[in-house]
C-alpha cells in the first residue's frame, strides 16, 4: 500500500568508478540501526583493507531523519566525504541506509571541491540502480468482536494490510493485530462502523 513504510535497499548493492586515476567503490545496504551500520563498516574495510580510505555516512531511520545518523571523512579533508555523502543520502528519500565509498588513490590530487563531487557522486550513481524494499511500521493493536462480526474482521484486516498475532475466543472474539501504523484510524473506524460502536480497539 503506497501510503504505508518508506523504501529501504533490498540488499546490499555496489558501483564502482575511475576520477583521474583513483577508484572509487560504493558500497550500499540496509543499517536499521547504527550498530547495523557499522557492521557494513566493519565488513567493507576487512573485505577491502588495501584501500586508501573508506569513507562513510548512514541514517539509521525513517527518509530525511537525522535523529541516527553518523558519518565519517576517514583521512580525507575535513568535510570532503563523510559531510556530501550524507546530504545525498537525506535528500534521497531512502531510509536505513549505509554508504560506504571506499578509495584507492590513484596519485592525482582532486582536491575539496573534486573530492566532495567524487564522494557524493559515487552515493548517487550506487542508489540509481539500488534494489528497494519496503519497510512498514507497524503498530501492535488488540480488537474484540462479537461472534457475528468475524467474518467482516478478517476482510478488513485483509484490507489493511495487517497480521493477525493472537487469536483467543472466548465470550467474545479477541484479535492481537499487527497494522501498518499508517492504518491505525482506518481500523478504528472500520471497527466501529462493523460493531455499531460495540467492538473494542486498543494498542497494546
Amino acid at each position: 500500500m503506497s501510503e504505508t513504510g518508506y523504501p529501504v535497499p533490498a540488499r546490499l548493492h555496489r558501483v564502482e568508478e575511475t576520477i583521474q586515476r583513483s577508484r572509487f567503490l560504493t558500497t550500499v545496504a540496509r543499517a536499521p540501526t547504527d550498530i547495523e551500520a557499522r557492521t557494513v563498516l566493519n565488513g567493507v574495510r576487512e573485505e577491502f583493507p588495501d584501500a586508501t580510505h573508506h569513507c562513510w555516512a548512514f541514517i539509521a531511520g525513517p527518509p530525511g531523519s537525522t535523529l541516527s545518523v553518523g558519518m565519517s571523512d576517514d583521512g580525507e579533508p575535513h568535510g570532503t566525504a563523510g559531510r556530501p555523502m550524507l546530504t545525498t543520502l537525506l535528500h534521497s528519500g531512502i531510509g536505513e541506509i549505509m554508504a560506504v565509498c571506499t578509495r584507492w588513490y590513484g596519485g592525482t590530487n582532486l582536491g575539496t571541491g573534486g573530492l566532495s563531487r567524487a564522494y557524493s557522486g559515487g552515493v548517487k550513481l550506487a542508489l540509481e540502480s539500488l534494489p528497494l524494499d519496503r519497510k512498514v511500521e507497524r503498530a501492535m493493536m488488540e480488537v474484540e468482536v462479537g461472534y457475528p462480526q468475524v467474518d467482516g474482521l478478517q476482510k478488513l484486516l485483509a484490507e489493511l494490510d495487517s497480521r493477525v498475532e493472537r487469536e483467543q475466543y472466548g465470550g467474545r472474539v479477541l484479535y492481537e493485530v499487527a497494522v501498518p501504523e499508517a492504518l491505525v484510524p482506518r481500523l478504528q473506524r472500520g471497527i466501529a462502523d462493523l460493531t455499531a460502536g460495540e467492538g473494542r480497539v486498543r494498542r497494546l
